[in-house]
């Protein structure tokens, strides 16, 4: 899964989670409105608090550990989002306070973008979190969000205030989960409804863009093929990241739908490929929840001509909480046809390693979050190392995901990682670009 940097420029960060502290985001706000031109429009600042029921229910029942890897897991979750929706506009992923969390952006956006925005990250937060406790199995957690457009008179002050005073009223009331500051309901926009049929439409007309993401070998810097991500700009609320598309998709009940499309078109691209360049493609629980998925799969690669040698799937821990049996089942039947099966987001939940013990996986894809502070926390450097030496005594290969300076690179090669991919050498581009670039 490729992700987006956010505001690099934070200094204050949660001990717990790793994200900004709430002095960081006031201090964010105001650096944004201070920066900001005066000679135009009043700077575009829009604020999600997200607060989550049932943490303190979590504690109390399970104990602070596994309330305090649901935070962590929810901290992660904010931060794919955005990374994945919020383009490469400035945005800062906060955790203010217990069970409240804020999503900061400056760029334009349409009340209604916002609003949609916010029903599809509280989507994203309330899916299953495993838990690392065998008694526990997983846990969910339930949202509310408070939206805000600041005005030209809001202070970082004034915006916690209105966020946190609207906060307290939705959780004395039993109302909508989203709602803005205001109070105000704009129904404007178009319904969940509405996009399921919207992207039943975008599948028939072929309006999914592919996007690769390279690859690249550490020992050579070589390319070695791409990951394909899959993007949708909607005509009326914008581009709509790989992420909130699938769930819009699991709404419409046309997840393998989606998939299949996903994985037929990155084919038909990936086919003119020079030989020796991978493809990867994400696979969902709704494809592994077919017995047929693997048959169904080689079949489909076999008539578009890509040899299935070439194609890596990944496969993210979501997809494994709900059956493991059967998933194991599916991918034994997948390594029959000589595919390789990879571990996406390594490190971005629990890191349940029983997984690595009974599935056939080859490859384990770190988080980006991973090598976030390997560079300057040793105990951050600790663990990567922990890492590392757990996958070669497993003969896992290792690819590390959102590598975007020079000095990550040579000390992920230094420390014996395979591959990599990330802004430093490539960001997501077309299929075109990608087959110009390869061929170079």
């Amino acid at each position: 899964m490729a992700t987006l940097p956010q505001d690099n420029t934070r200094e204050s960060r949660d001990s717990l989670t790793g994200l900004a502290d709430l002095e960081e985001a006031r201090a964010t706000i105001a650096r944004w409105q201070r920066d900001w031109p005066q000679d135009t429009i009043p700077c575009p600042i829009h604020a999600m608090m997200i607060t989550l029921g049932r943490i303190d229910t979590v504690n109390v029942a399970f104990g602070e550990s596994a309330g305090d890897g649901a935070l962590v897991e929810v901290a992660q979750r904010i931060k794919h989002f955005a990374a994945d929706e919020l383009d490469s506009m400035a945005w800062l992923a906060a955790r203010i306070s217990g069970g409240s969390f804020l999503l900061l952006s400056r760029q334009q956006c349409s009340r209604e973008r916002w609003e949609w925005l916010a029903e599809a990250l509280a989507d994203a937060i309330a899916m299953p979190i495993a838990s690392p406790g065998d008694d526990v199995g997983s846990l969910r957690l339930w949202p509310r969000v408070v939206l805000l457009r600041a005005t030209e008179d809001d202070s970082p002050e004034r915006i916690f205030d209105r966020l946190s005073e609207m906060a307290n009223s939705m959780r004395q009331g039993q109302g909508r989960r989203i709602d803005w500051s205001s109070g105000e309901i704009e129904l404007s926009g178009r319904s969940f409804r509405d996009l399921e049929a919207d992207l039943l439409a975008a599948i028939d007309k072929d309006e999914i863009e592919i996007l690769f993401q390279p690859q690249y070998a550490l020992a050579d810097d070589k390319m070695i093929g791409a990951e394909a991500l899959a993007r949708w700009h909607h005509p009326t609320i914008g581009r709509v990241g790989a992420g909130s598309l699938f769930q819009i998709a699991e709404r419409a009940d046309h997840v393998a739908h989606l998939s299949r499309h996903i994985a037929q078109r990155a084919l038909e691209q990936a086919v003119h490929w020079p030989e020796h360049l991978r493809l990867s493609l994400n696979i969902t629980p709704a494809d592994l929840a077919a017995d047929s998925f693997a048959m169904e799969f080689a079949r489909l690669a076999e008539r578009i001509g890509f040899s299935m040698s070439r194609i890596t799937l990944e496969i993210i821990e979501q997809v494994l909480l709900a059956d493991l049996d059967r998933v194991g089942h599916v991918l034994d039947q997948l390594k029959i046809f000589d595919i390789r099966l990879a571990l996406d987001d390594f490190g971005a939940g629990f890191c349940n390693f029983r997984y690595l013990k009974v599935l056939p996986i080859d490859c384990i894809k770190l988080d980006r979050s991973m090598i976030d502070g390997v560079l300057e926390d040793d105990r951050d450097l600790a663990v990567f190392r922990a890492i590392i030496a757990m996958a070669s005594a497993l003969d896992l290969a290792v690819v590390v995901e959102g590598v975007e300076k020079e000095e990550q690179r040579a000390l992920i090669s230094a420390e014996g990682c395979e591959y990599y991919q990330g802004f430093l050498r490539a960001e997501p581009m077309t299929a075109q670009e990608f087959l110009k670039l390869a061929e170079a």
